[in-house]
């Protein structure tokens, strides 16, 4: 039989065409399920590692696996066992979940020899697909960096209960593509839905044996199928006609979908994990192993770690980017664990075979492509280390515009970090543009918005790890009181602060993300590590009741001030301060009392008021009309008292307006002010001007 580019699984009229990349094994089997009756039919044609074959008479949506002959040597990375049924690492779809027993452990509970029961009772199934969808007139809406609003969501979650969603759809794609959905998105604002992983997934055997799921996902079974659970059609194949309708209904609303992808490691753990796919088909030819003990190299605190150097591994991750761009219509793709990736033997390396077959790529290189960009392993935070043309996830903008407005203990909050973080980043991403530096306050992993400033330490018992698990660093404040508090002042001060945060994160050079819920005041009642929490913590609530409806609002305000204001979309950085011309800068910093801010005032810990005035057109003394591109003056006081603003100067005597305030508990336009004269600035504020 002649060779295919094709591998998996391929219906054709003339029947099914199978090719399995598995070089260490001597046979592959398929196995075909119809009526409960197992059928194996061996591929008998094997040519450099790929075995293949064509199965005549094999129905679109029947289930399949496979099963792999070939020696047991595990302290050579190989634990062939035709016992364990397989899921082929190409299935376009797989029907029903794992269920976790130690029958699906490949050898002895010592490991020296194969298991013998069959694991097939205990396993999903790949199932033969055939792409008939009509996409119409689909038509990605290819938003530019610089007017990008990620908003960071879980498919189930985000509408798990939305009362509007009938109730056969909450938490499933269709539920994601309904109107109501779709006109939340529009109504906020967001350009972009960010989805947590939607690979077909397995938890763990230590989640499973708690009764707790992978709730987030991290922990990928199938690198092309989409997530059966978040089908509202359970019919075998029927997940990727609705993942598809739902990437086109959003598409009509001008939103782009961007997903979570995990090709660091696979869910099948470390060296005493489960046999469901890879590790069945020849460990050593997909994971890094050490080569004298068969050892796995876990750089990713998960157990094992892709091999991404090999060639055909490489070809599995760029064949599975390359099928969600174009035959399910993603625009984007967020790379967990990315330095992973970029490893050439065991360091990071910006020059990597993976980044540069992605660079090369014409389908992928074109796409947005953003960047985890660090591991567990040696040397592996990256921040400003992946070149064109990715942006990158900027923990360094998290953690200073925390340390600026949070009094956790120990902030410093350094003027000059926040300053480099309110402007790019180019500290860390000079030799790129500020679209590469992804900012973000919360993420789904640590607390929410509203937890960030309720909470001073993690509440992870729900998790049934003793509160071990999740970071103890989240540079969080409680604002006096651990937890909900019924006291009118510090629910001021707490909204106060949130409204700070968030004014912070959308006025801000760069690519603002919003985790799902912030806008509505979601809160996880402290759980900053809600993995596992498939359930009310994890989920939107949208009763009227549970939504901050004053937050909500600002959200939006700041999401079209943003995208009505080309000053704050840039794809440069700023040019220099010129003390000899100063209309020519695109930005100057000053003190509250309308002096120039000196390196003394940049390096006090105790500097608590930036004004940042952006040239919004380089005509001399700010002489210009309000357009898009106008003059704002954005001022952060983070002091707990008033101050006192001196705004600069305008030509001819032009009037400043107060166009946001957060001290204002609704976003609402303020009145005139004459440029030069003292306007107060509220305690723990973010205050916004434009020249009228």
């Amino acid at each position: 039989m002649a060779a295919t580019s094709s591998r998996g699984a391929t219906w054709t009229p003339e029947g099914l065409l199978v090719a399995v990349h598995a070089p260490s094994a001597e046979l592959i089997e398929v196995c075909l399920f119809v009526d409960g009756n197992e059928t194996r039919v061996p591929l008998t044609s094997r040519q450099n590692g790929l075995h293949q074959g064509l199965i005549p008479n094999v129905d679109v949506g029947t289930e399949y696996g496979l099963r792999a002959h070939g020696p047991w040597h595990p302290e050579s990375g190989l634990r062939f066992n035709p016992d364990k049924l397989l899921i082929d690492p190409y299935a376009r779809a797989i029907n029903g979940s794992v269920t976790w027993s130690e029958i699906l452990l490949p050898g002895s509970s010592d490991g020296r020899e194969p298991d013998s029961r069959d694991s097939a009772a205990f396993m999903p199934r790949g199932v033969v697909v055939r792409d008939d969808f009509d996409w119409g007139l689909d038509h990605a809406p290819l938003t530019s960096w610089s007017d990008t609003v990620i908003y960071e969501m879980h498919v189930k979650g985000f509408t798990a209960t939305h009362p509007d969603i009938p109730e056969a759809q909450r938490g499933t794609y269709a539920g994601l593509a309904h109107p109501a959905a779709i006109e939340y998105f529009t109504r906020l604002g967001v350009t972009a839905v960010n989805l947590l992983p939607v690979h077909h997934v397995a938890p763990e055997a230590a989640l499973a044996a708690r009764g707790l799921p992978n709730y987030w996902g991290y922990s990928t079974l199938g690198f092309f199928a989409p997530h059966a659970e978040y089908s509202s059609d359970h019919r075998p194949g029927a997940q990727i006609a609705e993942f598809k309708s739902m990437v086109a209904a959003l598409h009509a609303a001008g939103i782009e979908v961007i997903l979570d992808v995990v090709y660091n490691h696979t869910c099948e753990g470390g060296i005493d994990g489960p046999s469901l796919s890879l590790r069945g088909l020849g460990e050593r030819d997909f994971y890094k192993l050490n080569h004298e003990t068969g050892a796995y190299l876990d750089m990713t605190g998960c157990g094992n770690t892709l091999d991404v150097g090999r060639l055909d591994v490489m070809r599995l991750v760029l064949d599975s980017l390359r099928y969600w761009v174009t035959e399910m219509h993603v625009d984007g793709f967020r790379f967990d664990l990315a330095s992973t990736l970029a490893r050439t033997h065991h360091d990071f390396d910006p020059h990597s075979p993976f980044l540069a077959a992605i660079h090369q790529d014409p389908i992928l290189r074109s796409v947005k492509l953003i960047a985890e960009p660090w591991d567990l392993g040696p040397g592996g935070y990256q921040l400003g280390s992946f070149g064109e043309p990715w942006s990158e996830w900027n923990d360094k903008y998290r953690d200073d515009v925390r340390a600026f407005w949070l009094a956790y203990p120990g902030a410093t909050g350094s003027p000059a970090d926040m300053g480099s973080r309110l402007t790019g980043s180019q500290d860390v991403l000079w030799r790129r543009t500020p679209t590469a530096s992804i900012n973000f306050i919360t993420a789904h992993d640590g607390f929410t918005l509203h937890d960030l400033v309720t909470y001073n330490h993690k509440h992870n018992e729900a998790n049934q790890e003793d509160n071990r698990d999740g970071s103890d660093h989240n540079r969080s404040w409680n604002h006096g009181t651990e937890g909900e508090s019924a006291d009118p002042a510090i629910i001021a001060s707490r909204a106060a602060t949130a409204r700070a945060l968030l004014a912070t994160l959308l006025l801000s050079t760069g690519v603002p993300m919003l985790s799902m819920g912030d806008e509505r005041g979601r809160s996880q009642n402290g759980n900053n590590n809600a993995y596992c929490q498939d359930n009310e913590i994890s989920w939107v609530d949208w009763a009227p009741e549970a939504t901050d409806h004053d937050l909500l609002a600002w959200t939006k305000a700041l999401i079209k001030l943003r995208l009505d204001h080309t000053t704050l979309g840039r794809d440069v950085f700023f040019a220099p301060h010129d003390d000899t011309a100063p209309a020519r800068a695109d930005l100057r910093w000053l003190c509250a009392d309308g002096t120039p801010m000196t390196h003394s005032d940049w390096h006090n810990p105790n500097t608590n008021t930036l004004v940042m005035v952006f040239h919004g057109a380089t005509t001399p003394d700010y002489d210009i009309t309000p357009t898009a591109d106008a003059t704002l003056v954005i001022a952060l006081n983070r002091a707990a008292t008033q101050v006192d603003l001196t705004l600069p100067n305008t030509a001819s005597g032009r009037l400043y307006r107060r166009i946001l305030d957060t001290a204002l508990s609704r976003p609402d336009t303020g009145s005139l002010n004459v440029g030069g004269r003292p306007t107060p600035l509220a305690p723990r504020s973010v205050t916004v001007f434009q020249i009228d």
